[in-house]
């Protein structure tokens, strides 16, 4: 898959889950039921123990699946998310390190920012995606609209207070896709392998984000 397909499916399905888990086990889980479920995008952040052989094993096991390592923060860890598989890297800052491996290796950049500056800064360095986090605290859907008013050329995904009740406006204000987190995969229906709950909660994600952009 090529870093424009990976750019393309993120775009398409617009939830961009973060897969922060406690083990290798539940994240894999976690991964393939939102995979089931019509979310075949899934960041592994380098929280979960193990987390680049979990890269490693749906990449070969899912091939067809965006999968790709979070909360990257140096250069020897991305290179070894990248040997893994990992078709993205995400940072919660600006590594410039880290967006200079993606780019050498050809896969998708998603540095974090929150302000105008920083936002600037990784998009001059050439990130594919700017994730603003945390967004809510910085006022929410509201924040995301003040920055794509005087930045339209840049593509934010809001991650950080991304529910059911926010979900919508944020696409509305401009964000390209939804970073998801507990709110999409809660501990407890990971611990008790609850599937339909999984399910559920993809398919109203999925829906906001059709219903925003239709409306938009």
């Amino acid at each position: 898959m090529t870093r424009e397909e990976v750019k393309a499916r993120i775009e398409e399905i617009g939830i961009f889950p973060g897969i922060r888990v406690s083990s290798a086990d539940q994240a894999l889980y976690a991964a393939r039921t939102l995979y089931a479920a019509g979310i075949p995008i899934a960041e592994i952040t380098m929280t979960v123990p193990g987390a680049i052989n979990v890269i490693s094993e749906l990449a070969q096991t899912l091939p067809d699946m965006v999968v790709g390592a979070g909360t990257v923060l140096d250069k020897e860890t991305a290179e070894r998310c990248l040997d893994a598989g990992a078709r993205f890297l995400t940072s919660t800052g600006l590594v410039l390190e880290v967006i200079g491996s993606a780019h050498k290796r050809g896969v998708v950049a998603i540095p974090g920012a929150l302000t105008p500056t920083e936002v600037i800064a990784a998009w001059k360095a050439g990130a594919d995606y700017v994730k603003i986090y945390p967004a809510a605290a910085l006022g929410g859907d509201l924040y995301i609209r003040s920055l794509k008013l005087p930045l339209p050329q840049v593509s934010l995904i809001a991650a950080g207070g991304v529910n059911q009740q926010t979900a919508t406006g944020f696409i509305l204000a401009g964000a390209t896709a939804l970073g998801v987190g507990s709110e999409l995969l809660p501990r407890e229906a990971i611990r008790r392998h609850q599937e339909h709950r999984i399910h559920e909660l993809a398919r109203r994600f999925l829906s906001f984000v059709k219903e925003a952009r239709g409306v938009a």
